[in-house]
């Protein structure tokens, strides 16, 4: 069995989670959901949203909560003897809840997952993230640090998975088929 990395990207409220989850339940594999989020019991608001992604998850589908630990758990899950796919969503939420790491953690953090990813075997893992470097650049810092940060690992994870998604205006492309992968920067090649 060979493996496969998919990435679905898109605005919020674009449908890449929805588009994601059709990726999964075609696979044909036993799905296991990587939530990277953390339950917040004061937000009844971002319960919600949690509460609506659980509702769309098929009741066979295993969940795991990795708001930090996602390399781990993929490594884990990816050793095993029977194949699953692999969702992890999002990508957003999981750089968000490493903000606080000072730049050369979080350098090491985004090694230690790409790496993770050169020895997967066989399976398929199906990464979904947000774009947000689309628009104004952020007057602070930290949600400069954000955009960065996500930006950097949507162009690396888009360099290597086959194929790559964008998901808007409720309609998903197939970047691969229609574009170019571009060389890596300067820094991925250190």
């Amino acid at each position: 069995m060979v493996k496969r990395i998919i990435l679905v990207t898109g605005p919020a409220r674009s449908g890449k989670s929805e588009w994601a989850e059709l990726l999964a339940e075609q696979s044909g594999k036993p799905v296991i959901y990587l939530a990277t989020s953390r339950l917040e019991s004061d937000d009844s608001e971002w319960q919600e949203r949690i509460d609506r992604h659980r509702q769309r998850r098929q009741a066979t589908w295993r969940t795991q909560e990795v708001p930090v630990a996602l390399t781990a758990a993929l490594l884990q899950e990816t050793t095993s003897d029977n194949p699953s796919c692999l969702l992890v969503d999002s990508l957003g939420t999981w750089v968000a809840n490493l903000l606080a790491e000072d730049d050369p953690s979080w350098s090491a953090i985004l090694e230690e997952l790409m790496e993770s990813l050169k020895g997967l075997k066989q399976g398929t893992v199906i990464f979904v993230a947000e774009e947000t470097g689309w628009g104004v650049v952020p007057a602070y810092p930290m949600g400069r640090s954000f955009r960065d940060r996500l930006g950097d690992v949507v162009r690396r994870l888009g360099a290597i998975a086959d194929p790559v998604y964008l998901v808007t205006g409720g309609h998903a492309v197939n970047l691969s088929a229609i574009g170019s992968v571009l060389p890596p920067t300067k820094t991925q090649e250190d």
